[in-house]
């Protein structure tokens, strides 16, 4: 295999990550050490994010591809690629909460939705709950006006067990 289909090949294995994912962010790794970088891949791989360091040209060529506009301005240095298969948040979060542990990784940009994304973008996603939270909080406001509902439904059952107990307190305390 020559070294030109071997680039051919990478941008196509790139332009099928970056066409899958729902997110990728960019850092630039330089200076981590071995033992650094090894713990970041192995979060990112526990939360189902694949982690590459690939040469810029080549991402910038698979960009083109894809349509991506605005990507070459984070392109300089050395640059690690975190695709978010399944969440667009989750490679933002841990590569956010890394780089708040390490001080080296700083976090460049990235690729949400097929359109580009500042820093200051990808550290708003980073702060978002996730998808479970979010979730969670729908459920509970969808769950919210049918509790009340319910309550209010059953206060007039309740009002009349009240009077019933009343009731029968009274007769119990006449004698009857």
């Amino acid at each position: 295999m020559t070294v030109r289909s071997e680039k051919e090949a990478t941008v196509s294995q790139v332009l099928e990550k970056i066409t899958k994912s729902q997110s990728v962010i960019l850092a630039d790794y330089r200076g981590l050490n071995v033992q650094e970088v090894t713990e970041l891949r192995k979060k990112l791989r526990e939360s189902g994010v694949e982690y590459r360091v690939i040469k810029n040209t080549l991402t910038s060529r698979a960009a083109k591809e894809a349509n991506i506009e605005g990507l070459d301005q984070y392109l300089s240095g050395p640059t690690a690629l975190a695709f978010g298969y399944n969440d667009p948040v989750t490679p933002a979060k841990i590569l956010a909460k890394f780089a708040k542990d390490h001080k080296k990784l700083h976090l460049k940009g990235g690729i949400l939705e097929g359109k580009t994304i500042s820093f200051d973008a990808v550290k708003s996603l980073s702060e978002l709950p996730s998808r479970e939270a979010l979730l969670g909080q729908i459920a509970g406001m969808l769950q919210s006006p049918m509790r009340g509902l319910v309550t209010v439904l059953a206060g007039p059952l309740r009002k009349l067990a009240y009077a019933t107990e009343a009731v029968r307190k009274q007769k119990a305390e006449a004698g009857e």
